[in-house]
């Protein structure tokens, strides 16, 4: 059977987000043996071994970048590690399938703040889906609710700081290679915790410490090949609606792997950030089509 470049696209999408959670699992299984920027930091020097041995068989290493494009690699960068941590103190913090429901709200936030900021057109359709999503994730968050955790807030600031980055990303020259972004945006992760790691006590490395390690590099590594693959078939409307695959893995690995499920509310608001979202990048698909 043929696979249309569409259906490829979604299959790299949802191996993308598949790949990114369970990513997120094997960090999240470090929390009783390593501190947080400790892991972060180890982690980041295999992803950066890894992606520039890939940058470089694709031909994707460049040495000189335009100077708009490295202000923008900064600032995307700088939005990167202050989601990173705040997404992981959340995730070391509280359930894996929460967390990753929050983040789901990310479309909703990025397609608000690209027609606030970007001047891109949102109609009252999709504003109203936003509105909507977000209703969503206050049933998630459940502020002032007996299931409230304050590290629900961080999952949130993440949730913003990524919007920056993405934002930033799309102003990014089409010819800056993405391999070299994210090489680019490695490094900066790298020093930004190697130096933070310094004021911490360092943990002893286990060999179940390293096994997870060594699973999360691996596996964000495939998270962004397979998100860097997808973005280059089938049409982004349809390949980005499988970025929701990430919910249903959290929800499996959280119950197989730490004993752990939602609460009907979380449920509930989650189901509304998912359908909200799906319709925003329907009806962003149709207004494309249309023009």
């Amino acid at each position: 059977m043929t696979l249309t470049p569409n259906i490829r696209g979604a299959l790299f999408m949802a191996g993308s987000m598949a790949a990114f959670t369970t990513n997120d699992a094997f960090m999240k299984s470090l929390s009783g043996d390593l501190h947080l920027v400790q892991a972060i930091f180890v982690r980041s020097i295999g992803v950066i071994v890894l992606l520039a041995l890939l940058a470089w068989s694709q031909g994707a290493l460049r040495l000189r970048v335009a100077r708009r494009d490295l202000k923008l690699i900064a600032l995307r960068s700088g939005a990167e590690i202050v989601a990173i941590y705040l997404f992981m103190t959340a995730l070391f913090n509280m359930p894996l399938a929460n967390a990753a429901a929050i983040l789901q709200a990310l479309p909703l936030a990025v397609t608000l703040a690209g027609a606030v900021f970007l001047g891109e057109a949102v109609g009252w359709r999709r504003i109203g889906a936003i509105l909507i999503g977000f209703v969503g994730v206050l049933l998630i968050v459940q502020p002032g609710g007996a299931g409230f955790t304050v590290y629900s807030l961080y999952a949130l600031g993440a949730v913003a700081f990524v919007t920056i980055r993405d934002l930033a990303a799309r102003r990014l020259s089409a010819e800056i290679p993405s391999l070299m972004v994210a090489l680019l945006t490695a490094i900066t992760i790298c020093v930004a915790f190697g130096l933070a790691s310094l004021g911490v006590e360092w943990q002893p490395f286990t060999p179940a410490a390293w096994g997870n390690l060594i699973g999360a590099g691996v596996f964000v590594l495939g998270g962004y090949v397979f998100s860097v693959a997808a973005m280059r078939v089938g049409e982004i409307g349809m390949v980005s609606q499988f970025r929701y695959t990430a919910l249903l893995v959290a929800l499996v690995l959280g119950l197989a792997v730490f004993g752990e499920w939602p609460d009907a509310l979380t449920l509930l608001g989650a189901a509304i950030v998912v359908g909200t979202g799906l319709f925003t990048l329907w009806r962003e698909r149709h207004v494309a089509q249309a023009k």
